[in-house]
Formats: structure tokens, C-alpha cells, sequence
């Protein structure tokens, strides 16, 4: 008999791994769809079949957890009953030994105390009490509420103008989405669950690509109301698309040179091309509106009276200061300040300069891909966290590796060193990651020495501040700094004025800051005493069922990075006919085979 044995995986074992690959793709793509008392049931019960069965708390409990959950479900419940969940699930956290048992508990007890008003619902009205507007989960997972399965059809069928049109009707920016959308929806996206999801923003990004034809939108007739729009970022842009459209007669007031606001101002042009914004915009213009630029509102009162409402949408266009020591020295800049010159067109040089970029957001990696564009000689990312712990996206994160940046983890800014006032260095302190803290784990100062990084150029790219002290003195409710509003974008005790985007719910993305107009452009309509309706009017294709053939997703390629890194050209290639159109045949279709289908697969009109 041998004394050891080389270790195999057996059969079961693969079958085991391959049921433990499909349960990761499954959680992936999940949505708040599911009941949560039920997911709750589930969840636990899977995580005793975990139990190694050594405490009883995990052996034991977690089985006592899982009968109660399901005496909720099948309506032997009472009160009682989920008082008792909730002091299991405590005493499990609090004595099983392994995470096997303690995770499982504290997972129990969040979703008793985040769902109890669905645990009550359960056993007061025997029904689950948990709904949902939107079942299609790509959809659900557009802010915008963009038709994601009917424009894919579109392109599965080589009709890109009319999928155009059809991602107009919710989001009059398809181009600059299909360029930078950070694309939520694709991780709702069912075809998860069988391979990969969806390549959505590709496809959105092909369609604009090759429109057959420019078309214009069906325009309501002239109401006689006139709506004023302070700022001319995609909440904005959007908001005036859509009152345009509806018949009203709108005025765009932009503070700086042109339109775009963080489109131009805050995405370099090797992501979202310069002229290529100006063609969207300019198209949305072309609905009749018209424009100020270089007007900054100082008085809002005097506006309402001209206007028959007004819509703020002033972004969030200030920089965060460190408050480090040496901050003002010379050669120290913000990136809103740095990416506002590129938007205009003007470029700073940097050749043969050492930059530091301070933070670890997309923001952080654009102004680290521009520095290396600009001509530095070394780019350091300086982030106090671990590159795992970066807001920004992977992409972007492995863009700025390949194109020379180096990524300084677990290092914090600590002062800014300079001779003569003008910068030689950036003073860190090493960190060590612990306990999560909001979200995500914290670091504290480590055991170590401090440390000076050599540069001649820091950059801070810590986030936006919202310039909203101007409207605060003149009467606009504002929370830290945010306008506040109401649940229909009015903000309170001011008549007739709105306001959406950055400067209400914080720097986030282009595809939320769509959603903000959109919004805001509905109610505006109703208050000035309309009720217009923005509706589909593109002829879906058939559905038919493809059946179960397994296919991998289409990625859209880079540039070389030797090649990109020297230039502001657009750095991604689209993908090709034949990709576009294997990709979008891939779509599992959940407006018509999902739930969606119950309540007719789609929202046709708004």
C-alpha cells in the first residue's frame, strides 16, 4: 500500500465544482426580483448543508433557522416566529466557530432586520408583499429604463436607426453611453447564468455606429411654455431633449464655453471623442433649443419670472481639497482642473515631469492615462487603499497599467514636499488593510517608515464638490453641500423650480445623471399642465427561440498600448459586423421567455 497518493479530482468533484461554478454565475447576475424571504430561506439552507457538523450552533441552528424560515413561507408563522429568527440567527453569529456557521448567522440576521416589513407581510397576509415594476433584468438595471432587449433585437436584425430610435425614447445620448456607460445592466444580465452577459454597451455603441440613416423625432405642437435649464451637462441635455419634444420652448444657460459639462469637461478625448460629442449634442439642439453659453445664472429669482419653470442642473464641477501640507505649492492641481484644460482644448505640458496621482476612482486613471499622454516621464496612482478596493473600473485600472502608470497601493499622502515652492515630492505613509468600514475595507498607518516619492507634478483626484453656495443664499434647500428635492425632482417651498443630476445626488455616473433629466422632464410637463406621452414607435421584430447553444461573449478591443498612449485618438475598436451580430443573437430575450412577459415584456410609452 502506498504511504501517499498523488491527488485526483474525481468525477463527483468535477460534477461538484461544475454545480459551484453555475451557483457563482446564478448570484452574479441576481436581482431584488426573487422574494427575499425566500432567498433568506435558501441562502440558509445551503449554507447548512455547508456544516462540517462540529458545533452545534452551525449543526444544529442553522437547521432550527432554516425550518423556521420555511414555517414563514408555508404560513405557520406568527409574530413570535420572527422574533425567534432573529435571536437564532444572533446566537449563531455569536457562537459558531467557523465562518461556515458565523457568516451564515450574521447574513440571517441582516435580512431579517433589512426585510422585516416582507417577514411581517408574509405571515400577517400569507403572501409575499415583495414587488417589483420592472421584471426585465437588464432593464431593471438601467437607471434610465432604456428597452435593452427590443434594440438588441433591432440590431440582431440590421436595423440600426430604428434601435436608435428605440434607445432614444429613454436616453437621448446613445452615442456618448455607448462609448462610457459603465453599463449596470449587464450585471442583471440573464445570460449570465448560462455563459457570459451580454456585450450591451458594445451593442449600443454599434447602432450609433452604423445608423443607415439620421432621422428626427415626432415633435408635439407648440405649447407656449417656455423652461429654462441651468447647465448643459447629460442631466441637463437630456431634460431639454424631452421638453423640447413635448412641445415646450427651452433655454439652455451654460457657465462655460460649450456644452457638455463632465462629457467634455471630465472624459478625456481618447475615451469619448470630442467631435463626436459635438454631433450628439448638436442633434439634440436641432429639437429647437436654444443656448447661452458663457452665462453664468446669478440670479434665480429674476429667471423664474421669465421662465415658466427652471431646471438646476449644475453638475459637480468644484475640486476636493487634501488639506495636506504643501498643497499650494506650485505644481500641485486638481483633476477637475486639469481634465476642464483638456476639455478646452488646451493641453499642459509635462514632458520629462515625475506626476503623482493621488486617488483610485476612473477619474484617478484618466488624469494618470492623460499625464503619460502629456509627455511625463513617470506616472505613480497613489492610493491609500488596495488596488482590489479601487472605485474604478477594472478596465480602466488595467489601461492605465499597460500604458506605463504604476499603481502605489496601501500608501497614504501624508504632506507635499517642495523647494522654493515649487513641488519635489510626495510624502506617504505606508497602510495596512483592516475591518470593513462602509462598505469597504479600511487601512490604518502601518509599522513603517515615511516615504518621499520624487515628482515634480500632483495631482489630486479625490472626488467633485458641488458649487452650490450661490443658489443656498438665494433660497435653494441644500443638504452637505446637495440640493435637496422632492420625490418628483421639485425642490421645496421654491414654485416651478427642479433640479436632478450631480448637484442633488452626488458625482455618479452619465446614465444616472440621463435618468435625472428624464425624470425631471415628465414631472416639469405635468406641472406646467400637460400630460404628453413619449412613445415607442419603432415595429419590434418577431421573437424566436434559439435554444440552448452555449456562445461566448464578444469583447470589444484596445488599441496597442505602445501606439495609444502617444496620442488623444480613441483608444477602443468597436466590434465588427460579424461580432455585433453574433453577440446580439445571443440575447436570451427576457421580455418575452421571462417575467417580463406577464406584464408585456416592455414600458411602451412614459
Amino acid at each position: 500500500m502506498a504511504r501517499l497518493h498523488v491527488m485526483q479530482r474525481s468525477e463527483a468533484q468535477a460534477v461538484m465544482d461544475s454545480l459551484h461554478e453555475a451557483l457563482g454565475r446564478r448570484l452574479a447576475v441576481s436581482s431584488l426580483a426573487p422574494c427575499p424571504v425566500e432567498f433568506t430561506a435558501a441562502y440558509v439552507n445551503m449554507c447548512a448543508t455547508q456544516s462540517c457538523g462540529k458545533c452545534t450552533p452551525c449543526r444544529v441552528g442553522l437547521r432550527a433557522l432554516s425550518d423556521l424560515l420555511n414555517d414563514v413561507l408555508e404560513n405557520r408563522a406568527d409574530e413570535h416566529t420572527l422574533d425567534l429568527i432573529e435571536r437564532t440567527a444572533r446566537t449563531i453569529y455569536l457562537s459558531a466557530d467557523c465562518a461556515i456557521g458565523y457568516e451564515a448567522g450574521d447574513m440571517a440576521l441582516t435580512a431579517i432586520r433589512g426585510f422585516r416589513d416582507d417577514f411581517e407581510h408574509h405571515v400577517q397576509k400569507h403572501a409575499c408583499g415583495f414587488t417589483q415594476s420592472q421584471l426585465v433584468p437588464c432593464v431593471s438595471g438601467c437607471p434610465a429604463g432604456v428597452d435593452i432587449p427590443g434594440y438588441i433585437s433591432l440590431v440582431e436584425a440590421r436595423r440600426y436607426t430604428d434601435a436608435v430610435r428605440l434607445i432614444r425614447k429613454d436616453n437621448p445620448l446613445p452615442l456618448v453611453c455607448g462609448y462610457v456607460c459603465e453599463h449596470p445592466c449587464e450585471m442583471n444580465c440573464r445570460r449570465g447564468m448560462v455563459d457570459d452577459p451580454m456585450n450591451i454597451r458594445g451593442l449600443k455603441r454599434y447602432a450609433v455606429d452604423h445608423m443607415e440613416t439620421d432621422y428626427r423625432p415626432n415633435m408635439a405642437e407648440k405649447t407656449g411654455k417656455r423652461v429654462a435649464v441651468v447647465g448643459g451637462g447629460p442631466a441637463g441635455l437630456s431634460c431639454a431633449y424631452y421638453l423640447s419634444v413635448m412641445g415646450h420652448d427651452v433655454t439652455i444657460y451654460e457657465a462655460r464655453h460649450k456644452l457638455g459639462g463632465m462629457l467634455r469637461y471630465g472624459i478625456p478625448n481618447y475615451r469619448l471623442p470630442h467631435e463626436r460629442l459635438d454631433a450628439e449634442i448638436q442633434w439634440i439642439l436641432d429639437c429647437g433649443i436654444q443656448v447661452k453659453c458663457d452665462t453664468k445664472v446669478e440670479n434665480l429669482a429674476v429667471l423664474r419670472k421669465d421662465y415658466d419653470a427652471v431646471y438646476l442642473a449644475i453638475g459637480a464641477h468644484l475640486d476636493r481639497k487634501l488639506g495636506l501640507p504643501g498643497e499650494d505649492s506650485v505644481g500641485v492641481l486638481s483633476a477637475v482642473e486639469m481634465l476642464r484644460a483638456l476639455g478646452d482644448e488646451v493641453r499642459p505640458d509635462f514632458s520629462h515631469e515625475r506626476v503623482c496621482v493621488i486617488g483610485g476612482g476612473n477619474v484617478a486613471m484618466d488624469v494618470a492615462r492623460s499625464a503619460i499622454r502629456l509627455g511625463a516621464k513617470k506616472v505613480t496612482i497613489v492610493y491609500r487603499r488596495r488596488v482590489a478596493d479601487m472605485t474604478a473600473q477594472d478596465e480602466e485600472i488595467a489601461g492605465a497599467k499597460a500604458e506605463g502608470c504604476e499603481l502605489l497601493e496601501l500608501h497614504a499622502p501624508i504632506a507635499i514636499e517642495s523647494q522654493d515652492g515649487y513641488v519635489t515630492g510626495l510624502r506617504v505613509q505606508r497602510q495596512i488593510i483592516g475591518g470593513l468600514s462602509r462598505g469597504r475595507f479600511a487601512p490604518r498607518q502601518a509599522d513603517a517608515p515615511e516615504e518621499v516619492i520624487p515628482c515634480e507634478r500632483v495631482v489630486v483626484a479625490i472626488g467633485q464638490a458641488i458649487e452650490s453656495g450661490p443658489f443656498e443664499e438665494q433660497g435653494v434647500p441644500c443638504k452637505r453641500g446637495r440640493i435637496e428635492v422632492g420625490e418628483d425632482s421639485a425642490v421645496p417651498g421654491m414654485d416651478g423650480v427642479f433640479s436632478g443630476g450631480d448637484c442633488q445626488g452626488g458625482p455618479a455616473t452619465v446614465i444616472r445623471a440621463v435618468n435625472a433629466g428624464k425624470v425631471a422632464a415628465g414631472n416639469i410637463d405635468n406641472y406646467l399642465g400637460f400630460n404628453h406621452q413619449i412613445t415607442l414607435d419603432v415595429d419590434l421584430p418577431p421573437v424566436q427561440f434559439k435554444g440552448k447553444t452555449s456562445c461566448a461573449r464578444c469583447e470589444m478591443t484596445l488599441r496597442e498600448a505602445e501606439d495609444r498612449k502617444r496620442d488623444f485618438d480613441l483608444i477602443e475598436n468597436g466590434l465588427t459586423e460579424e461580432e455585433a451580430h453574433q453577440e446580439a443573437s445571443r440575447c436570451l430575450r427576457c421580455d418575452h421567455f421571462g417575467f417580463g412577459a406577464f406584464r408585456g415584456g416592455r414600458i411602451e410609452q412614459w
